[in-house]
């Protein structure tokens, strides 16, 4: 049987017309006709009384329309299904991360998990936060890593807390004060800026824009201006002294969260240990912070 011949059936069946039901496929009447009779006579049975006009369903086509329609829509539906199949068997996982992550914290990171999780392959795209979100909201990665402000409520979005940063006002010796060095629309960083310092930076003059905190940091170190950038970016220029923190008020540094986020459709058992290697690794974490914080307190 050809597939064809259940398209052909369905029209003819909805018009009762050989003519326009031939027109609605695209093919000659002839043709056309030629592909109902083999339906027919592959099932061995009488779909159509041809006596009438419009041409009617006999009762075997009535019965048989409901399971053209069904094998049809099963047909369609084939090519997710058999796409689930492979993520549950996958074994390569996709991560997409912000550029800022993707060249500090995600390697270590990453290096970190392997001794808590299946060793498999790790395709990391690295993207603007935009983009990042777009991926994973159309199922082209299972994860994404970005920041996010502090104590933010991520709503229906699975989420783990993996790792802490801040935003520090940056800048080398000799760049004038009140030149701001600030991230385009798009980034998730600029965002992040302007929702926590919003009117605190009006007495800053935007000199350059760039959605890359490496282009930010390069303007910095040229003496350009102030950035906000993850500390985890700029830790090594200010222990050597190529950049320094910029005075202003107490509320300058912004304290970020670094999240792993996970798609909500289903994912292959690989992928869901990652999941759950990341949560445990992360609780690890956070009790040995919690451990040196309670030996502070004691001292």
């Amino acid at each position: 049987m050809n597939l064809v011949w259940l398209e052909d059936f369905l029209a003819l069946a909805a018009s009762g017309n050989f003519s326009r039901a031939a027109e609605a496929r695209h093919t000659s009447q002839p043709a056309f006709s030629r592909r109902i009779r083999g339906l027919e006579e592959w099932l061995g049975v009488e779909l159509f009384d041809r006596t009438s006009q419009p041409a009617r369903l006999t009762a075997t086509g009535e019965w048989f329309r409901p399971m053209a329609e069904e094998l049809l829509a099963r047909v369609g539906r084939l090519p997710s299904e058999a796409r689930v199949v492979a993520e549950f068997n996958a074994t390569t996982l996709r991560l997409a991360a912000t550029h800022a992550l993707s060249f500090t914290f995600v390697p270590r990171w990453l290096q970190a998990l392997e001794a808590h999780t299946v060793h498999g392959s790790i395709r990391l795209l690295s993207d603007v936060l935009a983009r990042c979100e777009a991926l994973l909201a159309q199922g082209q990665v299972q994860f994404m890593v970005a920041h996010a402000r502090a104590g933010l409520d991520v709503g229906d979005v699975a989420s783990i807390i993996i790792g802490h940063d801040m935003l520090l006002p940056v800048r080398a010796a000799k760049a004038p004060a009140d030149a701001l060095l600030q991230f385009s629309d798009e980034s998730g960083l600029g965002r992040i800026v302007r929702q926590e310092l919003g009117a605190g930076l009006s007495g800053l003059q935007p000199v350059f824009t760039a959605h890359l905190a490496s282009v930010l940091k390069s303007m910095a170190l040229e003496a350009k201006g102030i950035a906000w950038l993850p500390e985890s970016l700029v830790r090594e220029d200010v222990e050597a002294g190529r950049l320094q923190e910029a005075a202003g008020p107490a509320n300058w540094r912004v304290p970020l969260e670094i999240r792993m986020y996970r798609g909500a459709a289903a994912m292959s058992a690989h992928a869901e240990g990652f999941w759950r290697a990341a949560g445990k690794l992360a609780g690890m974490g956070a009790a040995s912070e919690r451990a040196v914080k309670a030996r502070a307190r004691r001292r």
